[in-house]
């Protein structure tokens, strides 16, 4: 017997799982500013800058700034402003805004974004087996909203439910953000659950640790990879291979 066969519910992470990013973030940044008229900033400073900016903001605060009571566009906008400053690169109040709501607009359409393949065909493949089917993903609201849709990944014909750490306030790898995955679900017990994702630390780690099966995604042929092997998670290259794995008797060992 498989696993599938004793599963009610998949929960999925996004990027790096159903989608990735499309270029450069140096891209988005060197487009905005060429449209305010400004030459385009430097790439790899404007990545560094980002990196510990939004570093900084995730630990001042968690989840888009929901306990603060942020709103979204004021989380990013001191996010955006501070990779710039920290990359060199300081504008007027007037010309800034301009950047930055190009910025903001770029990253709440699905420009930026690309759709693995093989990701509508399984989310749809699990739902005709009659699986409820949850995003679990540290993103804000625009994903459920507007990204996700905008990409084809839509509510009710390839997922059930989602929980969005910018929504609930918890994001992971904190394991209830896995427990409020199964009472979405319908109040499911762990080992009626499956998670995949792509992070050892996020996505395997706090799903099993609460009974849930997990297991992990390789798409770009990470290093990483033989760790998560040798500590006993399954790793498989696509959700392809996840959906053949899913129907073997291997998956029920």
């Amino acid at each position: 017997m498989s696993l599938l066969n004793n599963l009610r519910c998949v929960t999925v992470d996004v990027t790096g799982t159903l989608m990735a990013y499309k270029g450069q973030l140096g891209d988005y940044y060197c487009m905005a500013a060429k449209a305010a008229g400004h030459p385009c900033p430097d790439y790899k400073r404007v990545h560094e800058g980002f990196k510990l900016a939004y570093k900084d903001m995730a630990k001042k605060y968690p989840c888009f700034g929901y306990a603060a009571k942020m709103p979204n566009i004021v989380w990013w906008k001191t996010c955006v402003r501070d990779s710039f400053v920290r990359a060199g690169y300081e504008y007027d109040e007037e010309t800034f805004e301009k950047i930055f709501r190009r910025i903001y607009a770029s990253f709440g359409s699905s420009a930026p974004y690309t759709v693995f393949p093989d990701s509508q065909p399984f989310l749809r493949w699990l739902r005709g087996k009659g699986i409820t089917v949850g995003i679990v993903s540290n993103a804000e609201y625009r994903y459920q909203d507007v990204i996700l849709p905008a990409l084809g990944i839509n509510e009710g014909s390839e997922w059930d439910f989602g929980v969005f750490s910018g929504l609930e306030g918890v994001e992971k790898p904190n394991p209830k953000i896995y427990e409020i995955a199964l009472e979405r679900a319908g109040n499911i017990a762990p080992q009626e659950a499956l998670h995949i994702g792509d992070s050892m630390r996020k996505d395997y780690e706090p799903a099993k640790s609460i009974g849930m099966h997990a297991l992990l995604l390789d798409r770009f042929k990470t290093p990483d990879a033989v760790e998560w092997r040798k500590a006993g998670a399954v790793v498989l290259p696509d959700l392809l291979a996840v959906q053949q794995w899913l129907t073997s008797e291997k998956s029920a060992c």
